[in-house]
C-alpha cells in the first residue's frame, strides 16, 4: 500500500494563510510518504461558490510549490453520493432549524452540548408533510470512538446523544458534507486525512459513516489553526489577508513557506523551500510516535 493524502478546499472566496498552512501540511505528510496527493474542490454548496476561487486556489497552491497528482470536483460526483444515501437507513424530515431549536428547549432531557442534537421530531413520520423535506440518517445507538494521530486524543461519542440524526440531503437536495467527504475519501482510497483541529468533533460521525457504507476509515491528523494576534481563528468571514495579495504583490513564496513554519514553532531560516521542511514534518511525526512504515497502514482502526 501507498499513502493517499488530500487537500480539500471550499471554493467560496479566497485562500488566507490559515488555509495555506493546512494545505502545506496535507502535502508535506503525503511526500514525506511517497504517496500520491489529491486536491479535492467541494463546491456542493453551490450558493456560497464564488467564481474564479476554484482557480485561485490552483494558482496559490502553484506558487507555493504544491502539486498534486488528481483533482476531484465535488459538485461532478452526485450519483456516487446519491448511491451512497440509497444504502443507508434514512427518513424524511421537514423541521425548519428554528423548530429544531424550539423542540431542543421543549426537551426536559435534552442535551445542551457544543451543538444542537436533533431530537427525533420527525422519526415517526414528517411534521409538515407539505414541506420539501431533507434525509436524515437514522444513527444506530452505538458509541464511535475516533483516534487522532498526531495529538494521540481519541473522541468518542454516543451517536443518539452527542450527535443526533445527521442531515445527509438537504431539503434543497444539496449533499451533505459528512457524506460527500466520506464518501470521497472511500472512492479515492484516501489513508491519511490531515486536516484543522475544528473538524476533530466531526470525526466520530463520519467513522460512523464509513462503517455504515462498508468502506476504510483513513488515519486522522487534526492540526492545530493558525490564529491572529487575538488568538482568533484566521477566517475569511473575519478579514484574514488573503494569499493571493502577497502572490500578486511580489512576495517571495519562500518567505510565505519561512512564516508558516515558524509559526508551527519550527526554527527555519527567512527563506526556505519544500525540501527543507519535509524532515521538520518527519520529525514532528517521529515526536508522537506516528509510523512511516507503509505496512502499518493494513491495521488502520
Amino acid at each position: 500500500m501507498s499513502v493517499v493524502g488530500r487537500f480539500a478546499p471550499s471554493p467560496t472566496g479566497a485562500m488566507h494563510l490559515g488555509n495555506a498552512r493546512t494545505a502545506l501540511l496535507a502535502w508535506l505528510h503525503t511526500r514525506a510518504h511517497g504517496g500520491r496527493h489529491l486536491l479535492r474542490f467541494e463546491d456542493l454548496d453551490t450558493g456560497r461558490v464564488r467564481p474564479g476561487a476554484a482557480d485561485a486556489t490552483r494558482r496559490d497552491l502553484a506558487w507555493l510549490g504544491l502539486d498534486w497528482d488528481e483533482e476531484v470536483v465535488q459538485s461532478a460526483r452526485l450519483p456516487l453520493y446519491e448511491a451512497a444515501l440509497a444504502r443507508l437507513d434514512t427518513y424524511p424530515c421537514t423541521c425548519t432549524r428554528k423548530e429544531v431549536q424550539a423542540a431542543i428547549q421543549a426537551s426536559a432531557g435534552a442535551p445542551h452540548g457544543a451543538e444542537p442534537v436533533y431530537p427525533g421530531r420527525c422519526r415517526a413520520g414528517t411534521a409538515h408533510p407539505g414541506r420539501p423535506a431533507a434525509r436524515r440518517w437514522r444513527v444506530p445507538d452505538t458509541v464511535v470512538c475516533a483516534h487522532d494521530a498526531l495529538t494521540g486524543q481519541t473522541l468518542c461519542q454516543h451517536l443518539p446523544r452527542d450527535v443526533g440524526d445527521l442531515v445527509l440531503q438537504r431539503n434543497d437536495g444539496v449533499f451533505a458534507y459528512h457524506l460527500a467527504v466520506v464518501v470521497d475519501d472511500g472512492e479515492a482510497g484516501v489513508t491519511d486525512v490531515v486536516r484543522g483541529a475544528d473538524l476533530l468533533s466531526a470525526t466520530p460521525r463520519q467513522v460512523a459513516l464509513q462503517g455504515a457504507l462498508g468502506l476504510p476509515t483513513p488515519r486522522y491528523l487534526h492540526v492545530p489553526l493558525l490564529r491572529d494576534y487575538r488568538g482568533e481563528r484566521l477566517a475569511k468571514r473575519g478579514g484574514a489577508p488573503p494569499l493571493s495579495a502577497l502572490r500578486e504583490g511580489a512576495e517571495a513564496p519562500g518567505r510565505v513557506l519561512a512564516e508558516l513554519a515558524r509559526s508551527l514553532g519550527w526554527l527555519v531560516p527567512a527563506e526556505v523551500g519544500l525540501d527543507d521542511l519535509l524532515p521538520l514534518w518527519r520529525a514532528e511525526l517521529a515526536k508522537v510516535g506516528f509510523s512511516t512504515n507503509l505496512d502499518d497502514l493494513s491495521k488502520l482502526p
